[in-house]
């Protein structure tokens, strides 16, 4: 799998960029990444989305968002409207574009969540695309000030959306995922570095300190998961990034994640991710021979 890496320079009088161009009908076969963050607004297409280890069919208008160094692809099928050529609106930025100190002010603390769901990438829908696509548009045309403030309000769109998914597993870009600050934080540092060996409901409530059943209610609370699937999903994501970098076989892969049985890894990964090891790499090889 072919990985090109992208690198923008903003013009001396913007800290992002916004711009719009016409979808060439193609099937690229080469995965994307950058230091910047990008929010894309595709219309008017059929075709096949990938982002880190997901992969989704899409039809029609979407807009997704992603974080730094998280591979994506679109593969381009058709316009949906023939008459109409497809066409794309982008957006590259940095986090902190005005100023590290902007999600320390009580009125943008909630853009943090948004930025570390990022790392995963997020697909939006519904009404968020129809009022992210209006403010887009007065973007494209407006200067200094006037276009920062706008892009500040997509981004307080986007953070209070309620039509949202989050693509990629956790495990499939760590370093953007332990940057959430927050009271579990320390926990999810933990795991990020310690996924390869063995982990225990013990020694990870120790790191509160809580006993291990208030830890279990209290990480069942704040992730929606338990502690075994939390880091199930870790190494199944982190196997997958593996996989896709071509540089591992599927035993390699295994033991590179924290498994020490094939059949149990083998099982974990289809039920992450719908496909056995070897399909989820086929699916992706598939990508080339178009």
């Amino acid at each position: 799998m072919q990985f090109i890496y992208e690198n923008f320079t903003f013009p001396p009088d913007q800290s992002f960029t916004v711009r719009s161009e016409f979808i060439e009908l193609k099937k690229y076969q080469s995965f994307k990444c950058h230091v910047n963050y990008e929010i894309a607004l595709i219309e008017n297409c059929v075709g096949k989305r990938f982002i880190g280890d997901h992969i989704e069919e899409f039809k029609g208008t979407e807009l997704v968002l992603m974080a730094s160094y998280l591979p994506h692809l679109w593969q381009y099928y058709q316009a949906l409207d023939p008459s109409i050529q497809p066409h794309a609106t982008v957006v590259h930025f940095f986090p902190d574009f005005l100023g590290k100190d902007l999600y320390q002010i009580p009125e943008a603390k909630h853009l943090q969540g948004l930025m570390a769901s990022a790392a995963k990438g997020i697909r939006f829908s519904g009404e968020t695309i129809s009022s992210a696509k209006l403010i887009l548009q007065e973007m494209l045309y407006e200067k200094g000030l006037t276009r920062s403030a706008l892009f500040l309000r997509l981004l307080d769109l986007l953070a209070n959306s309620k039509n949202s998914m989050v693509l990629g597993s956790p495990g499939f870009n760590i370093v953007e995922n332990v940057s959430e600050a927050n009271k579990i934080n320390v926990v999810f540092d933990y795991i990020f570095k310690n996924f390869k060996e063995k982990i225990s409901l013990e020694e990870v409530a120790a790191i509160m300190p809580m006993s291990p059943a208030a830890f279990c209610r209290f990480f069942k609370f704040k992730t929606g998961r338990t502690l075994t699937d939390f880091v199930k999903e870790i190494r199944i994501g982190h196997a997958a990034k593996l996989l896709l970098e071509g540089k591992l076989n599927v035993s390699e892969a295994c033991y590179n994640s924290g498994y020490n049985n094939i059949s149990n890894f083998n099982k974990h990964f289809k039920e992450m991710k719908g496909l056995s090891p070897k399909e989820f790499i086929k699916s992706y090889l598939m990508v080339e021979q178009d």
